[in-house]
C-alpha cells in the first residue's frame, strides 16, 4: 500500500446526504461529536479508508485482535434527510502537507461519488481564555452568517489546521458547500464538554435539538 484506498463493506442506500467529518485533534472535539452522532442515530458502518500515512501502530481490541488505524464511514437518517458520517483515531502528521492532501483528497473524491453536495467538518479550536464557544468557517459568506444566526461566532483567527479545514477547502474547489464548526477548548487533552457542546449545537442547526443526557463516548 503506498496510496490512501477505500474498502467498501456494505451498499447503503443514499440519496444527496450531509457529509459531517469529526477527527481527532485539539481536544478531539471532532471525534467526540461524529461518536456521540453515530451513537445517537445508531449509523451503520459501510466503508474504511486506510492510508500509509497514517501513524505506524496497530489498534488492538480487548480481545488482542489487531487492526490498522482507519478512518471509518457511517451511514444514517434524521427525518428523511440521509447522512455520511466520518471518523477515526488518528489523522497524518500536520507537518505533512502531501500525506494531508492525499487523504484529504481521496475524502472528497470518495463523498462526491455518493452525491454528497454538503459537507460539515468539525474540529477544536485552542483557545486561552476558557469560553465556551462554537465558532464557524464557511465555504461561503451566506452560510457562515446562515450559522451564526444559530448562535455560532465567526472564526476569523486566519488558519484551521489538518483535515478539519483542509477536507472543506478542497470541497470548494470542486464545487462542493459546507461549513466547518470549531469548538472552542484549552488544549490537546479531550475536551468532552467541548465535545457535547458541538454535538449539541449540531444538532440544533441540523433542527433536532437534544435536551436530554448524552451517552458516554470515551
Amino acid at each position: 500500500m503506498d496510496t490512501p484506498y477505500l474498502r467498501e463493506t456494505a451498499n447503503p442506500n443514499l440519496e444527496t446526504p450531509i457529509f459531517i467529518q469529526g477527527l481527532p485533534g485539539f481536544g478531539n472535539v471532532g471525534k467526540i461529536t461524529a461518536q456521540l452522532l453515530i451513537k445517537y442515530t445508531d449509523a451503520k458502518p459501510f466503508a474504511q479508508l486506510y492510508s500509509p500515512t497514517f501513524p505506524d501502530y496497530v489498534i488492538v481490541n480487548s480481545k488482542g485482535t489487531c487492526r490498522l488505524p482507519h478512518y471509518a464511514f457511517y451511514s444514517t437518517t434524521i427525518d428523511d434527510t440521509n447522512f455520511v458520517i466520518m471518523t477515526g483515531e488518528t489523522q497524518p502528521s500536520f507537518d505533512d502537507v502531501l500525506a494531508q492532501y492525499a487523504v484529504c483528497g481521496e475524502i472528497v473524491n470518495y463523498v462526491k461519488t455518493l452525491n454528497c453536495q454538503f459537507l460539515i467538518t468539525i474540529g477544536g479550536v485552542p483557545l486561552t481564555e476558557d469560553k465556551a464557544q462554537i465558532y464557524v468557517a464557511a465555504t461561503s459568506k451566506k452560510l457562515a452568517e446562515d450559522f451564526t444566526s444559530k448562535g455560532a461566532a465567526v472564526y476569523s483567527r486566519g488558519r484551521i489546521v489538518g483535515g478539519t479545514g483542509l477536507t472543506l477547502a478542497l470541497a470548494k474547489e470542486q464545487g462542493l458547500r459546507g461549513v466547518c464548526l470549531l469548538g472552542a477548548t484549552t488544549g490537546f487533552k479531550t475536551d468532552k464538554n467541548a465535545g457535547s457542546l458541538a454535538f449539541k449545537f449540531l444538532m440544533k442547526a441540523l433542527g433536532k435539538e437534544i435536551k436530554e443526557a448524552l451517552p458516554e463516548t470515551l
